[in-house]
């Protein structure tokens, strides 16, 4: 069965079958009981929309739920498409040409950018996929 990624939060405010959630995310520095004289601890505080799966008030205490699988697929888009489709270009140019590693590199990032205006393009088709549930705590 596919793991959850959890975190809790309160909600800001609900439409319809939405809730806006704040989250506080925490690294393991900030967890940590000696943060004070380390001086290394880091925290955000991240607004995201859930699915409510069931009737919630402003103020509740909620914990959201991503399905693990999509977190790796989000990383995939994210990170390591990009680097592939940079390391193609990289490649294709360089064997395909005799252009200098200076219009090379910046072809590869113009690349990058575009593929990035590609998925903002199909945000709204991605927002589909990587949905967030909350239920109350």
């Amino acid at each position: 069965m596919d793991e959850l990624i959890r975190h809790t939060g309160i909600v800001l405010s609900t439409s319809g079958n939405m809730a806006r959630v704040e989250i506080v995310q925490t690294s393991a520095c900030a967890a940590c009981k000696a943060r004070t004289m380390c001086m290394s601890s880091e925290s955000q505080q991240k607004v995201m929309d859930a699915v409510m799966l069931e009737p919630m008030n402003v103020g509740d205490h909620v914990e959201v739920q991503v399905r693990e699988r999509l977190a790796w697929k989000a990383i995939l888009l994210a990170y390591i498409m990009p680097f592939l489709v940079m390391m193609a270009v990289i490649a294709v140019l360089d064997m395909a040409t005799d252009w200098s590693e200076a219009i090379i590199g910046t072809l590869s990032l113009c690349a990058i950018a575009l593929y990035y205006i590609g998925l903002g393009i199909f945000k709204h088709r991605l927002q589909t996929q990587f949905t967030f549930t909350a239920r109350k705590l």
